[in-house]
Formats: C-alpha cells, structure tokens, sequence
C-alpha cells in the first residue's frame, strides 16, 4: 500500500531553473501524499490555490510537503482529507536576486539647446538595478496572467519611458547641455525615483540606477574639444599657432611630413626669438643704472651701432627692434 501510495507523488521545484527569469509557475499537477518540496538559494515559494496566496516559504531546503508544508496550509481545501484524491495548486517560484539591466537609447534624444533650432541629438547609455518588492502586487499585476517573467520584460518596460524620463531630468534645472557628464549623478537619481514609481506598479523596485555615458553627434563633440584645448591654452593666439602647427604636422592642411617639420622649426624658432628678446630687454634694463655714471665722466665713447631694419631684408616681417626675425630667425643687427 505504500508503494501505490505514492506512485503519484511528485516533486515541486523550478524545472529548468534560468537566472534571467524573475519567476516561475509550478501548474496543471497534481500534488500527492509524498509530494516534496525543494527550495534552491536565492528563491522563495509562493502557494496560490484558486489566485490567492495560502502560504510563502523562503528558507531553503528539501520539504515533504505532507508533515512539513500542510500545517502551514490548512486553509486550502483537500489537504484536510490526506491528499486521497490530490490537489491542483500552483507554486510560484521567484528569483530574489537582484538583477541588473543594461540600457541605451533607442533613438537620440533632441534636448533644447541656444542655436540649434531643431534641438541637440544626445545618446547615452548605463544600468539599472531591480528585483522583486512586493509578492502580492506581483501576483496580481503580473503572475496571475503569465506563467514566467523574465527581466528582459522588465527591461522593455523601462527603456519604453526612459527617454521621457532623460528629457525631463536633463532640462531640468537647466543643465549645461555640453557638460551633462558633471551632473550624471543627479540626472539618474532623479530617473531612479521615477522608474520605481512606475515599476512598483508591478511589485518590482528598481534598487539603482547609473549613467555611464552621454554620446554626442562627432561634429558637436569636435567642438566641445576644441573649447576645452582653448581653454587650457589661455590665449586664442596660441591656441591657433598650435592648431595650425599640429595640422601641419599631420598633413591635414595639404602638406605632408616635411612641412610639418618646417612648421615645427618656424614655432620653436618663433619661442626661441621672444624668449631672447625678453631676456635682452632685462640685460639691458639692469645695466642701464650701471653705465649711466661712466659715460659722463668718459671723454669719448665709441659710436652706438645703427638701429636695425624696420622689415626683415629676408622674409619683410616687421622687426620691431628685434634682433632676430620672428618668422624666419635671421639675424638682424
């Protein structure tokens, strides 16, 4: 009798268990005498019997459901008459890890931004954090009608409102539209709020939420470059020998490596005249005080040499009392 007892007995658990799904229906069995009940880590059991939850077990273990699960379990119809005709329920299993999603932009996001009517494209990319914060909600919102949920659901959930979300949190407080990295951190935890009222809605909280990048159109980022070099450089004089030098070097203005060389020899050359001519103008200030008695009291001094050109004889650059050309360093006096 023992034997044909429990030839129908089976075994409750999450067949073929996939960690990317956030629960998992047990249905459509029969639950006999013997009947046991295996709980793996990271998962709960949840016993429904016509839609409504008779029990939750969370600690894990291999249970026979006859002495361990039933006294937990008397309200539900049958089990009071020893499993002899068996029983239909459903166990809903669910993963309570916490999952982690990875998202992007469907399409650019246009925000508003001074001189471009039509709006400023911005991509951008990060993660968000989520698992399952309410049994019942879940039940009734989502288990109740779905026989699994995979976190691939929830994803499409949150990607659907997301660039709404992105639009509202970066407008917001006007941020610098060319800068939105500095203000990442308030921009997602303005988003993380909102998505977990939205999601919450389901009995899912979303735990996190990040932004790792926000990608610009090539031209525009171009741009944002070029005023960070200019801004490190100081003087717009400079920054634009500097650029003209580099694309000289790089054959992007149409010469090729020799030029670049030449262009290099004419900057150096260039930093070499004015930091002599700084240094003579101080040599001559200092010994101006010191030469200024002697030369009263001297009969006769030799005659001061002639100022020098007014344009270089070589290349006509106006010299400026220079005594090397600032374009091409030929010697002047």
């Amino acid at each position: 009798m023992g034997i044909l007892s429990n030839q129908f007995a089976n075994v409750v658990e999450w067949e073929e268990y996939d960690d990317s799904l956030i629960f998992w229906k047990w249905t459509n069995k029969e639950i006999k005498k013997g009947s046991r009940l295996i709980i793996r880590p990271g998962q709960d059991a949840i016993f429904l019997y016509q839609g409504k939850v008779e029990g939750v077990f969370t600690d894990e273990g291999d249970y026979d459901i006859e002495s361990k699960i039933i006294p937990f379990l008397s309200t539900l119809k049958g089990f009071k008459f020893g499993f002899n005709s068996g029983l239909r329920a459903e166990v809903l299993f669910i993963n309570t890890k916490e999952f982690t999603i990875k998202w992007g932009t469907k399409g650019p996001i246009m925000l508003q931004a001074p001189g471009l009517p039509g709006g400023m494209p911005v991509r951008a990319n990060g993660t968000a954090n989520v698992k399952v914060s309410d049994y019942a909600t879940l039940i009734d919102k989502v288990a109740g009608i779905k026989q699994s949920y995979s976190i691939e659901d929830v994803k499409i959930r949150i990607i659907t409102i997301l660039d709404q979300l992105l639009m509202k949190w970066i407008s917001k407080e006007g941020k610098d539209m060319f800068n939105l990295q500095a203000s990442a951190f308030d921009i997602s935890k303005g988003i993380q709020e909102d998505l977990d009222m939205e999601t919450s809605k389901d009995g899912i909280s979303v735990t996190g939420f990040s932004i790792n990048n926000f990608n610009y159109p090539e031209e525009i980022q171009q741009k944002i470059n070029q005023v960070a070099a200019q801004s490190m450089v100081g003087d717009p004089g400079t920054y634009s020998q500097l650029t003209m030098v580099d694309a000289m070097a790089e054959g992007k203005t149409g010469g090729n490596s020799t030029m670049g060389n030449m262009a290099e020899m004419m900057m150096g050359m260039t930093m070499a005249n004015q930091m002599m001519g700084s240094m003579g103008m101080g040599a001559q200030q200092q010994a101006a005080p010191q030469q200024a008695a002697p030369q009263q009291a001297a009969p006769q001094q030799a005659a001061p040499a002639g100022p020098g050109p007014k344009f270089c004889p070589e290349c006509g650059t106006p010299t400026n009392g220079a005594k090397f050309c600032s374009n091409c360093g030929a010697k002047l006096i």
